[in-house]
């Protein structure tokens, strides 16, 4: 038997509703705060990803499927969203149409990494990139959008641990004093912070391995380096969050996983027992180099991603039930041939007309098919054999209400609207008396 490969999973038919209300959920949170969609393919050319050799990031060092195709071509799957839409950004001169285009989109990637819950090697990620504004304001409204989306989702405790990476010029000098302090525990470094200590400093204070130790604890802190224009941007960002009652906690170790990062990094919490220590639910920062580097013209951003298969284990956890039971609208019991045929015909009417029907494919008998129709969870069950085909009649019954009749053949249509219509509207037809 051919299974699928490790890291990936089937949604199968029953849980695909959920997929379909977290996506519309998430469409209508970009309505409300103007986002456009946008779609990227799933392979890129690997320099999409792999632009720099001192990128120290586990997701491009050790994470991407990488291959070359039948033309020798260096391909990466996308492991993240980003940088491929910014690569659109830039070839479809998106920054002409608009100054600030504000774009989401999901789909979705790939990282060789260890499966776990809610982790795996091919995973859906929803993200949102505002490109083209510089203001601290972009950067909150971001992450409003994040609370905002968490909160429909029926997890209401939110919190946003927030950081800033300042400007070039407090990298630099951050990262001087990182290396100072830190080269000084060669020995006690483990071998990624040793590469990162190389070419990237900063990621060190991202270790999960060496986190713990007395000298992490004593490590410097970035705001002590950051010059006076990024202290005063962060206070604005930190200011604009409390001026939309947005409850947050500056963590001074925040940096993300990616090299990209300027200013203001956060991370999204919500507090789950069920995700243990591992509460961050969706995460991003602001870029201002990245269109540049990648040959654009200089345009700042700012982005945010969303794991959704942590939104939907989020979601059950809180028990907010995402999706109704799905039902269908009618389904027909034939029995005999004949009335197997006219079945057929009556629900191809009801399908052009909008209303989901079924019926039985195999000819079962009376008592299946009533099982079928309990299990396709339909509001109206149909039954015609071959007394009713002869007088153009069918017994319809209202499996909300347990009314059954028998109407005309040609009536199936439009009794089931006529039912629908009294239910949306039920004074119409009533004798109101006016004042």
């Amino acid at each position: 038997m051919i299974t699928k490969p490790k890291g990936t999973y089937d949604v199968l038919p029953n849980e695909s509703p959920k997929w379909a209300s977290l996506e519309n959920v998430i469409r209508k949170i970009c309505k409300l705060y103007n986002y456009k969609e946008i779609r990227t393919p799933i392979f890129e050319s690997s320099e999409v990803f792999h632009r720099d050799q001192n990128d120290t990031s586990d997701m491009v060092t050790k994470e991407t499927y990488d291959f070359l195709d039948r033309s020798e071509r260096k391909i990466t799957l996308r492991p993240e969203g980003t940088a491929g839409v910014a690569r659109s950004f830039i070839e479809n001169k998106l920054y002409v149409e608009n100054p600030v285009s504000k774009l989401f989109y999901m789909g979705p990637m790939f990282r060789y990494e260890r499966p776990q819950k809610g982790r795996n090697r091919q995973f859906n990620q929803f993200g949102v990139e505002a490109l083209g504004s510089d203001s601290p304001l972009i950067d909150v409204e971001v992450i409003s959008l994040g609370a905002s989306l968490i909160r429909a989702l029926g997890l209401k405790d939110v919190t946003v641990k927030i950081n800033s990476l300042g400007d070039e010029e407090s990298r630099a000098n951050y990262k001087n004093v990182l290396i100072e302090h830190f080269s000084k525990y060669k020995e006690d470094l483990c071998q990624d912070c040793l590469n990162r200590l190389e070419k990237n400093p900063l990621r060190i204070l991202d270790c999960k391995v060496d986190r713990d130790k007395e000298f992490f604890k004593t490590a410097p802190k970035i705001n002590e380096y950051l010059n006076e224009y990024s202290k005063n941007r962060f206070k604005e960002v930190l200011s604009s969050l409390d001026d939309i009652e947005l409850k947050y906690v500056v963590d001074d170790n925040l940096v993300r996983g990616l090299d990209y990062y300027s200013h203001t990094v956060f991370e999204l919490e919500v507090n789950i027992p069920e995700f243990g220590a591992q509460n961050v639910i969706g995460a991003g920062g602001r870029y201002d180099q990245l269109i540049s580097d990648l040959g654009g013209p200089k345009t700042p951003g700012v982005g945010m991603a969303f794991g959704l298969e942590r939104l939907l284990l989020a979601s059950e956890y809180s028990s907010k039930n995402l999706v109704k039971p799905e039902g269908i609208m009618a389904y027909f019991i034939a029995l005999g041939k004949n009335a197997e045929k006219e079945a057929l015909r009556l629900i191809n009417v009801c399908r052009i007309g909008g209303l989901s029907c079924e019926m039985d494919y195999l000819s079962g008998g009376l008592k299946s098919q009533f099982k079928k129709a309990d299990k396709n969870n339909a509001r109206f069950t149909f039954i015609l054999g071959d007394d009713e085909l002869n007088n153009f009649k069918i017994n319809v019954k209202d499996n909300l209400t347990d009314e059954q009749e028998t109407i005309s053949l040609y009536d199936v249509y439009t009794y089931m609207i006529n039912k629908l219509n009294k239910e949306n509207n039920p004074c119409s037809g009533c004798n109101l008396k006016k004042e």
